[in-house]
This record gives structure tokens, sequence and C-alpha cells, in this order.
């Protein structure tokens, strides 16, 4: 029946038209019940709406953004779906919880990220039974390292031993993920969908795509050069490779596999007994025991894990310690080569070591560069130097296997937004990135770089550059922070202090704020000094501040490249 509003307006049309124009409304209406155009409103029962909270670990964003996305494709489902970082959620609500989602990314050596620490440990060691929960994790890794996915895998286990029922299996993701991270999707709507009662039969589940690991790039090294002077403590090199066929954009990274140094693996041979020229089958691929050594497998600080398995084999109590192959074998020698051959394959492969990109793809056309400090430390007194950078400070030219590790949370803003950059060290690369793009594309926003070394006369690097952006406008300032140029040590953090209301107020206006270089302690510093600045110039309580920092976090506009 039409409201009495509509019937009137209805009949009203009916009486003022003409005999031709009645039979046209006839057909008219009639064509479009025929066709299905009009639709009967329905609304949805009510207690039937399926309520998931999906919760993201994540480190540089991505297992945010995979949440994020997942929630809206729920809600046009008619899913609603609450997302909460894993650092924010309470733990307490897991009993309360029917539907959990989790994505996690695995870093370091299989660890979840600072942010998802808590919970991960509240899960692993809880025994309270989960009988009620319905749940499935997506884990963000990389195949290059040897605990690929780690610490979802832990989260999986765990839930499943607790009594929780997978609503979809875990579902394993390498760098290049949309593929796997659509099929998890699907398949979670499907589980939904169908228990909600709703057509399920709609929704195809995606192939599961085989996880083979990452496209690697070939490129030739063209420069390489020693950005500290002489009489420095340090040694950092600008490393240019050519390469055409590999895109990228400011705020990705390379990813090196580096290889063991050859005399190092003479002596291990050596002490082995075996051939080293001798070939056998590793991951489907015919190497020799000389080269799978060589550039395949981790022969140093080799972790307890490890170091377990290998006591295991050579029947002898080993304490639990990081301890380099060679080491091994010379207190606790192999009985043969077969023995050996049982080490062999005990060993985990050599860990990426990841660079970020110091150049621009607009600026420097074919070309990638990276920023490497060449790690060196003290055992027994003995001078050591960490495998990666050693590995391409010693890398002057030839070919190169790399490949890239897009950011995605680390970008540049659009060309009218300010931003201030704090890039301490080989920190700056980025930075430098970000400047020679902005600068090739005219971007018109307002540009501040917060740099810090040492010296200035031997530590300041690129300095020729950022003084050239500085006199071209690129750079709208540049304050300097070396450290061992007077008495009191002056790092980035103390001229952010100096310079607090400035700063404050490039907030205030939009501006973006970035931080690059060591995690700990540079970063918690810089950030510690920032929350004392909004506090401070904004008038803030701790917890107001934190707040607005939250607040930049959630807008994009609090960016961090850290490791």
């Amino acid at each position: 029946m039409l409201e009495n509003n509509k019937l009137k307006i209805f009949l009203d049309l009916i009486n003022n038209s003409t005999k031709e124009e009645v039979i046209w409304l006839n057909g008219y209406l009639n064509g479009i019940v025929s066709n299905n155009q009009i639709e009967e409103k329905q609304t949805p029962p009510k207690g039937n709406l399926k309520k998931v909270t999906i919760a993201y670990g994540t480190e540089t964003g991505n297992s945010k953004k995979v949440a994020t996305d997942f929630a809206a494709r729920a809600k046009s489902h008619g899913i609603h779906a609450k997302v909460q970082s894993l650092e924010q959620y309470k733990l307490t609500d897991l009993i309360k919880e029917e539907y959990f989602l989790t994505v996690i990314s695995t870093h370091g050596d299989g660890e979840p990220p600072a942010a998802a620490k808590k919970f991960y440990d509240h899960v692993l060691r809880t025994s309270s039974k989960m009988d009620h929960l319905k749940y499935s994790v997506l884990a963000l890794g990389d195949t290059s390292y040897p605990l690929f996915c780690k610490a979802g895998e832990d989260v999986d286990e765990q839930f499943n031993k607790l009594g929780a029922k997978r609503i979809a299996p875990l579902q394993k993701c390498d760098i290049d993920y949309d593929s796997e991270v659509s099929n998890w999707f699907e398949q979670i709507l499907i589980a939904l969908n169908g228990q909600n009662g709703n057509n399920a039969s709609t929704i195809k589940q995606a192939p599961s795509k085989k996880i083979v690991g990452k496209k690697t790039y070939k490129g030739n090294i063209i420069a390489h050069v020693n950005l500290n002077d002489r009489g420095s403590n340090k040694e950092t090199f600008h490393i240019e490779i050519e390469s055409s066929d590999a895109q990228y954009l400011p705020g990705d990274s390379l990813g090196i596999i580096p290889w063991n140094d050859e005399a190092l693996v003479k002596k291990i041979i050596e002490l082995s007994s075996i051939d080293g020229k001798m070939n056998i089958e590793y991951k489907n691929e015919l190497i020799s025991i000389q080269e799978l050594l060589k550039r395949k497998l981790n022969i140093l600080y080799l972790p307890e894990r490890v170091v377990k398995k290998y006591a295991d084999i050579v029947k002898q109590d080993i304490p639990e310690t990081k301890m380099d192959l060679l080491d091994l074998l010379k207190i606790y020698p192999v009985k043969d080569p077969d023995q050996f051959l049982q080490v062999v394959m005990i060993l985990e492969n050599i860990a990426p070591r990841l660079y970020s990109i110091a150049s621009s793809p607009v600026a420097h056309e074919g070309e990638i560069h990276i920023t490497v400090a060449r790690n060196s430390f003290t055992i027994d007194n003995q001078l050591k130097f960490g495998l990666g950078s050693n590995y391409l400070s010693e890398f002057k030219k030839g070919e190169i296997d790399f490949y890239l590790h897009p950011n995605n949370n680390f970008r540049l803003p659009e060309e009218d937004k300010n931003m201030i950059m704090i890039g301490p060290g080989t920190g700056i690369a980025p930075f430098r990135s970000f400047l020679a793009e902005r600068d090739a594309c005219g971007a018109t926003g307002k540009n501040w770089l917060f740099f810090g070394e040492q010296h200035f006369t031997t530590d300041f690097l690129y300095q020729t550059e950022i003084q050239n952006w500085m006199e071209t406008g690129v750079l709208t300032k540049i304050t300097t922070a070396f450290s061992r140029d007077q008495q009191e040590k002056i790092y980035v953090q103390h001229r952010m202090m100096e310079n607090k209301r400035e700063i404050f107020e490039w907030l205030e206006t939009g501006s973006y704020f970035y931080i690059c270089g060591t995690k700990d302690p540079m970063s918690k510093d810089v950030e510690n000094t920032l929350l004392k600045i909004i506090m401070e110039v904004g008038s803030r309580s701790e917890k107001d501040a934190v707040a607005y920092l939250d607040s930049l976090k959630e807008d994009g506009r609090y960016v961090l490249d850290v490791y």
C-alpha cells in the first residue's frame, strides 16, 4: 500500500495526464517491475551480525595496512570488524572474543615486533583454555630469513594448543604479499559469511599460491667511495649500483645476502677433512660444499638453537651460547666427513641485510645508491667486522645480486607538505633520496634536516650535496650535531630541544616528522624529546602529549625506519 502523501501525488499525476500519457506510464511501470529494477528494502536480521576483532603487530606499518584493508572489506559484507594495535589491545579481552584475527610480522631472529611483544609473551605463556575463540593468523615475513614468519607461527600454534578453533589456516606471506593476503581475506569471508547464513557461494576462494621467494636482480657496482675523511674513526661507504630493470620508490630498501670470507671457509673445510669440491644437493640445487659454505650458509655467531643441534650431532655437552662454526669445530671436533655433512644440514641460511636506498629514481635513473657503515667490534682482543657491512665495504666493483624491499609506510608526503627529517649517521640515506626526488620534481614543501655524527671535519656525510641543497633552496634548514667536537657530547635530540618552538610550529601547521637510524637508543631518545617538546611548547600533560603523538602516527605524519 502507498502512504497517503504518495497516493495523493500519484492520483494527481494520473488525473492531470492525457490518455496517451497514462498508457505510457503504465508501460513504463510494468517495464520496471519486469526487469526487477525495484527491490524490496530488507532490514538485516538483528542479533545475527558477526563481530570480528582484527589486531595487528607491526614494525613498518604493513600489518596495520593489511588489517585496515580487511576491515573495510569485511564491512562491505555486513561484518563488523574492529581494528586495533596489539600494543594497545587489552589482554583480558581475549576471553571475551568470539572471532579474533591477528596480522603479525616477524623481525630479527624470529621475534615479534616490539609493539606486539607483550601480546606475544602473554599468549605463549598462558595456560588458560580458549575453547570459545575462533581465530586465524596472517603472518608477514621475509623468506630470506631463517625463521620466516616465526612469530605468526608461534601465535597460531599456541592458540590451537589452547583449544581455539581456526576459521582459516595460518597464511604466511613474503614481502610481495598481495596474492597471499587476498587468499586469506577470501577464506575468512567464506567462513564468516557461511556461518552467517549469507550466500557464501558468491565468494570465490582464491587459489593458494606457493611462496617461492622474491625477485632478485643483478647490478654492477659503478662507484664505491668512503664518505669519511682521513683521521675518522669510521668508514662509511657510498655505493652506486647500476641496474636498468629494478624499479623502486624513495623510502624503499635494498636487500643483500653477503658471502662468507673465503679464508674462513677454507679453514672450516680443513678442520672437517671433507672434500670442499664435492657436490651435494641443497634445496633442489647441486652445489659444492665450498660454495655452499661461502654463499649460502651462516657460519658466524650461530644461534643457540643451532649450537644445541651441533651438540647432539657430536655427542658433547656444549654451553648454550652463540659461537662461530670454526670455534665449534676446534673445541668440539667432528669425527669424520659424514658427521660434518650432518652439521652442514643444520646450518641456517645467511640472513639478508637491508639498506635504505639513498638515491632517487627520478634524479638517478638506472641507478640505486646505498650508504653502508663498516661495523667493527672486538672479541677476546681480536678485531672483527660485521658480515654484511664488511662484505660491501670490500666489494669495490663487479656484479652483485640484490632484491628490493618496499616500504609503503615510509614515503614522501604530497609535494606541498613540509617535512622534518631526523637522520644521524647512515640514517641520512633515505633523506638523501627524499631531497633528490623533491629537487628533481620541483616539490614546494619545506624541508628541515637534522644530521648528526662524531666530527664535522671528517664525518659530515654528503656535506657537499647538503650545502648545495641549502644554496638552491631545496633544504629550508639544516641542523647538525657533531657529538665529539666539544667536551660535552651533543646529539640530534639536544638540537631538537634548542629548536623546540619552531619544531612544534611546523607540526601544528601539518608537517611530517621522519626518523631513520638506530632504533636503540637514538629513535627512542628522539621520540622522548619530541614528547617533551609537545608538553613544554604545546602546554600539554604527558598523557595529552602521548595522544598528540598517537594522532600524528594515525595520520601517517610520524614515520620511522629504524634498525
